[in-house]
């Protein structure tokens, strides 16, 4: 969730990233902080420190983040197969018509520009 903020909001502080995680979540200021310096060791975000209160950014694009996240999840919890991804993905939560419909046009999508 503090990535989706950092992505949604821009550069932001631990407390504008806290006062947005707070209604959601109800963690604490500490909690959210030690998070992000976390995030900060991993390479996960960015910190600047030339002010008084350290300004986080995401170190990488939503999009370059997310398929990296999907590139390991694939390989190490479904094998490999992009397949068993989308199915067990499909069987965990109730998939509406319009979704459904919105993944086969998303799925014809990705078939013909890769012809």
């Amino acid at each position: 969730m503090i990535l989706q903020v950092l992505w949604e909001r821009g550069p932001s502080t631990v407390r504008q990233v806290h006062d947005v995680l707070e209604p959601r979540t109800g963690g604490g200021y500490t909690t959210t902080l030690k998070l992000m310096q976390i995030m900060a060791e991993k390479g996960l975000v960015e910190r600047d420190e030339s002010e008084r209160a350290h300004v986080y950014k995401a170190a990488l694009r939503q999009e370059d983040t997310q398929g990296q996240l999907v590139n390991e999840l694939v390989e190490r919890a479904f094998g490999g197969s992009a397949a068993a991804l989308v199915m067990r993905a499909l069987s965990t939560r109730q998939t509406s018509k319009k979704e459904l419909a919105e993944i086969r046009r998303m799925l014809d999508e990705y078939e013909r520009g890769n012809r």
